[in-house]
Order: C-alpha cells, then structure tokens, then sequence
C-alpha cells in the first residue's frame, strides 16, 4: 500500500512541475521561440543533465542489448519529441485547457488499446474513472462558452494524445528492464539526436537566448532573460517530472499512470490563477474536482488491468 502510494506520489509531483512549467515555456515562445526550437533545447539539456548523471552514477546501466533498440527508438521519439512538440503547436492554436483535454484523452486511446489489440480485461471502475475525469477536463475549459476551435490545433492536439498514450504504454514496458535513469537518459537522447538531424544546431536562434521577455500578472513590470526561462524549462519543467512519471510507471499501470496525469490540468489552473491571475470560475473548481474523484475511480481499478 505504501509503496503504491509512493509512486502516486511520484505521478502527481510530476504533473505539478509540467504544469507549473507552461507558464515559462508559453513565455519562451511568445518570445519567439518556434515549438520545434523549445522542444529541441530543452530535451538536448535535459539529456546533457541525466546522462551526466547516470554516467557518474552508474554507466553500466547505459548499456543496452541490440533487441532493446527498437523500443528505445520509439520512446525517444513518441515520448519526448512527438509529445512535445505537438502540444506546444497545439496551444499556440488553441486555448491552452481544450487543448489539455484534447491531450487527456490517451488514457482512453490506452484502455481501447488494452481491450481491443492485448485483448485484455479492462474494468468497468477504469472506464467510469476516465469518463468521470474527461468530464471534469470539459467543465475546467466550460467548452459550452462558444470557444472557435482551430482545425490544424485538434489535429496537432489528437496527435499529441496517440503520442502521449505510447509514451505510456512503451515506457511501463521499458522501466521493467532498465533503471528509469537509463531510461531517460536514452529518451532524451535519440529525441536529441533527432533533432540534430531535422534542425541543425548551427541554425539555432542563439541570439534570442539574451532577449529580455516581459512578465506578466504576478510579476508584471519585470522581466527576464530568455535562457532564465529556457534553464526553467530545461530541468524543472523536462527532467524533473519525466524523471517522476517513469519512477511512478514502475509501480502502476499505463492505464492508471495516464489517468493520474490528469491533475495537470488541474495545476495549471492553480499556477495560472496564482501566477497569471486567471482565477478559476465555480464551474472550474467543481470541475477540478470533478478529475479528482475521476483518478479515485482509475487508480483504484489498477489491479483489473
């Protein structure tokens, strides 16, 4: 029971970091940073910080067997460069809490995908969970207030949540056989080499590292550096929390650990109220608690899946 809780722990802890690093990574971009640029820094640091680490710590655990490369490749790429990139495409286009939702709908695509492709048994408790939970999502948007939705931002948002899903389901298989350290560590590194490839680091906008960007709500009349907020994005907002979510793989299913991941939206609001001053409206607080009672109903159907 403890340890369960422990890795809960772990999911949570890392949706508060993702969540509390839009505020930096939207600033970036309003700055004018391209999606692809952002994503490409920061999953290059944060690959510089954890192989640095793992290397000193233990560099036996890079090792890797030539059959684990396949599904390597494809956490690398789903998992930090797909899941990246076509969110921040699809915020740029939508309001950022559709697109969230949009982005929560993967634990569905994983249940579907353990029901109907592993033919496996999924609980009724795990489908009324994430109904509950996407329900919560729609009330937290208050999708009914006649919000013009972008074609291309859905797209780049439905994207966002196959990518999201696969993030899931290869990475609970990949931290039965690795140290998540190495896991991660070899995930940020092909999405960085990636990367290399499609946009070569001599064509980086390094100049733009030393522009000032203006703050806004809490702080605004201050400013700071881009690379302040770059370095945020980096470690706080990349590391840190992937970090978190692999170590809460370990001990949960693909199917709970997404509907976990749900509370992010539900930060963002936090930190958007308290930073942005976007208040949450009464509709919103029961929606946020609404995805609350809707991880409850998920978390406790793990052991049906």
């Amino acid at each position: 029971m403890l340890k369960n809780l422990r890795h809960e722990g772990y999911l949570a802890l890392g949706a508060v970091f993702f969540a509390v690093s839009s505020v930096p990574a939207k600033l970036v971009m309003e700055g004018g940073f391209s999606a692809w640029r952002l994503t490409q820094i920061r999953t290059a640091g944060a690959f510089l910080i954890l192989f640095t680490y793992v290397f000193l710590k233990n560099k036996k655990s890079l090792r890797v067997e030539l059959k684990e490369l396949p599904m390597l490749i494809i956490f690398g790429l789903f998992g930090f460069a797909v899941v990246n990139v076509f969110y921040f495409l699809a915020i740029l286009r939508l309001n950022v809490g559709i697109a969230l939702i949009i982005e929560f709908t993967a634990p569905i695509w994983i249940a579907l995908w353990i029901r109907f492709i592993q033919k496996k048994a999924v609980s009724p408790l795990m489908w009324w969970g994430l109904v509950v939970g996407l329900t919560g999502l729609l009330l937290i948007a208050q999708v009914w207030r006649g919000l013009t939705l972008n074609g291309l931002g859905i797209i780049y948002a439905l994207l966002d949540a196959f990518a999201l899903a696969i993030y899931f389901l290869v990475g609970e298989k990949l931290v039965g056989k690795k140290s998540s350290e190495a896991t991660m560590a070899w995930g940020f590194g092909i999405s960085s080499l990636f990367f290399a490839i499609l946009l070569p680091w001599w064509q980086f906008p390094f100049a733009k590292l030393g522009d000032i960007v203006a703050l806004t709500g809490r702080f605004e009349g201050s400013s700071m550096p881009t690379y302040y907020l770059v370095l945020w994005v980096v470690f706080f907002g990349t590391a840190v929390p992937y970090f978190l979510v692999l170590n809460g793989l370990r001990g949960l299913s693909a199917a709970t650990s997404s509907a976990i991941g749900m509370l992010e939206p539900v930060f963002g609001g936090i930190f958007a109220w308290i930073f942005l001053y976007e208040k949450l409206s009464f509709v919103q607080s029961i929606g946020a608690a609404v995805v609350l009672v809707g991880i409850y109903l998920a978390n406790r159907a793990r052991t049906s899946i």
